[in-house]
């Protein structure tokens, strides 16, 4: 089975119309909404319903978090290649970026947690669940990026889990209308032990404490949220509720596979913009990028803005190709956390560099550069930190596990 990443043909449509909404809806108001920290981008309603609207008539092949599905009627074996909702979401997502990183986050029925929904739900339960809007609550205080360590714990009582712990940085978390949380069965079994449930916000128990101010993405709002004897349905942990010792969180960890290329998707729509615009502004001020010489032979600017590109270019084909696996019922986690890291890190880069090379144009609020500077740095934090990103491409290819390397 060869991978071709050129962009399919099938999804150009969609592409193009994600672009269309991110530059006229999202780029207008992007201002706006992080200046005003914490205000609800109203707009982002109608969107959200020209999404659903286009999504029922399938033509969108599943695009956005929800639509991050591995298709289990396909055989990975059988030398079909598939693109699919993994690849549409990522290309659409990284297009909806190049308008605005915190408006998309924003977006309803979009959150991570959806993600997360779409990658271990069973079948009964992504029909129930569909047309929530699901936040993601992993992070606690004192865990840091060890997802393992998770102290919040889930204990059977009759038909029901009570759930108690602290979650923090849950983004989308007090708009969301449920939350998928990471909780332990039993902290004796370690990883084994950890599992997802869909909690619904007007749980008893649950309480949004807080938001976060924040240096980016500040049109999304970021919480503290606190669960004190919550009891949630036995139905809606998701997955399978036995514990696998042997298999480890394995399951909870297959949510990483598929919202890692999302978040590296994200990176790569917010450095485009930056890429777009300085090329623009440099073009503008004189500096002439010339494809067909050598960077060496061309002005610094130049050459600065033409290695961008390339890093650029090694994020998106990484993204891609994560994606393309999880289409294809590939094991992907390395790669998913090939592309996230590069991503992560290329993001950060270019964003910070295009503001250098436009000067004060680039550092003022008269252009979007700074923003899309502070934007981009969650994104190589989030879903993983970039040094747990290259640990697990470390422990992947070296073969190791976990306690063997730390």
């Amino acid at each position: 089975m060869a991978i071709n990443l050129e962009t399919p043909r099938k999804l150009v449509g969609l592409i193009d119309q994600a672009h269309q909404l991110a530059m006229n809806m999202l780029r207008p108001i992007s201002r706006t909404y992080d200046r005003a920290e914490h205000a609800y981008p109203k707009e982002l309603d109608m969107l959200a319903a020209l999404i659903d609207g286009v999504s029922e008539t399938g033509a969108t092949g599943g695009a956005g978090a929800g639509g991050v599905r591995r298709d289990t009627s396909a055989d990975g074996d059988s030398g079909t290649v598939r693109n699919g909702a993994n690849l549409a979401s990522v290309l659409s997502v990284a297009e909806m970026c190049w308008g605005d990183t915190a408006l998309l986050l924003s977006m309803p029925r979009q959150g991570l947690g959806n993600s997360a929904i779409a990658s271990v739900a069973d079948e009964e339960q992504l029909e129930r669940y569909r047309g929530t809007w699901a936040a993601m609550a992993i992070t606690e205080p004192g865990t840091g990026s060890d997802s393992a360590n998770i102290t919040t714990t889930a204990v059977k009582d009759g038909d029901e889990y009570v759930i108690n712990g602290e979650k923090i940085y849950v983004t989308s978390g007090q708009r969301a209308d449920s939350v998928v949380v990471w909780a332990t069965l039993d902290k004796d079994l370690g990883r084994a032990a950890i599992k997802s449930f869909l909690v619904r916000k007007d749980n008893p128990g649950l309480t949004v404490e807080r938001l976060e101010h924040k240096l980016g993405i500040r049109a999304s709002d970021t919480a503290v949220i606190t669960f004190t004897d919550c009891r949630v349905p036995a139905e809606d942990l998701l997955g399978s509720p036995e514990i696998d010792t042997k298999s480890g969180f394995a399951g909870a960890m297959a949510t990483f596979d598929n919202t890692r290329p999302l978040v590296a998707a994200m990176a790569v729509g917010c450095a485009r913009a930056s890429l777009d615009l300085t090329r623009d502004l440099l073009e503008q001020a004189g500096v002439v990028i010339d494809y067909d010489r050598p960077a060496q032979v061309q002005s610094a600017a130049a050459a600065t803005f033409l290695r961008l590109e390339a890093d650029w270019e090694g994020a998106r084909l990484l993204m891609m190709q994560a994606a393309w696996m999880a289409d294809n019922r590939k094991p992907n986690s390395l790669e998913a956390s090939m592309a996230k890291a590069k991503a992560g890190r290329v993001g950060s880069d270019v964003t910070l560099t295009c503001v250098q090379l436009c000067g004060t144009l680039g550092y003022s609020e008269a252009e979007l550069l700074e923003k899309w500077a502070r934007d981009s740095k969650i994104l190589d934090i989030f879903e993983g930190t970039q040094q747990i990103q290259q640990l697990i491409v470390a422990r992947r290819v070296l073969g190791l596990s976990s306690s063997e390397l730390r």
